[in-house]
């Protein structure tokens, strides 16, 4: 079997709204990260194959569409949790049925609901992100794998593991089911 990785970085906010410390490890009850926040994430992906294709896994430009996907989609915006209960007090405006399902698991708002709004609205809101999930480590390294795998598995790349780095010292790694 031959494995190979590729990495990509982008700049992201978050929440963590579900949040909870035992004392005794945590040694303080400080909840910061349910506080709007943000970091220099990296994404880490392995994929695998068991017979080389043109003596490669698969050719690294393979993942161009997944930098393509990061670049136009999560650098710079803030991901959040739909069912965050500060979801309506951060994003009042429009109803959630005006968001827009991205079958790559995300919600965001169209051109057509903001085309008559200020510039100030529509920068706020094109800076958001919401899933379903509360935007942790763990969730977002499950949900990188979820995509690239999908993506990959037609042209016969198997993704062993997708981790997560949410900074330099952390990270979160999912291997699927």
């Amino acid at each position: 079997m031959w494995k190979i990785s590729k990495e990509f970085d982008f700049c992201y906010g978050h929440r963590v709204w579900s949040q909870k410390l035992n004392k005794e490890y945590s040694l303080d009850d400080c909840l910061v990260c349910r506080h709007l926040h943000g970091h220099q994430g990296k994404i880490q992906i392995e994929a695998s194959a068991q017979s080389l294709n043109n003596s490669m896994v698969t050719d690294f430009k393979h993942f161009n569409w997944f930098k393509d996907f990061i670049d136009n989609w999560l650098d710079h915006k803030f991901l959040i949790d739909k069912g965050d209960p500060l979801f309506p007090i951060l994003l009042p405006k429009f109803a959630f049925n005006e968001w827009i399902f991205d079958e790559r698991g995300f919600y965001y708002l169209g051109e057509k609901t903001l085309q008559k709004e200020s510039s100030e609205i529509v920068e706020l809101y094109e800076g958001f992100i919401a899933v379903d999930f509360v935007p942790t480590s763990e969730n977002l390294s499950r949900w990188f794998y979820q995509i690239v795998q999908k993506k990959m598995e037609p042209i016969g790349v198997q993704i062993e593991q997708v981790s997560f780095l949410e900074t330099p010292k952390t990270k979160a790694i999912y291997t699927g089911e």
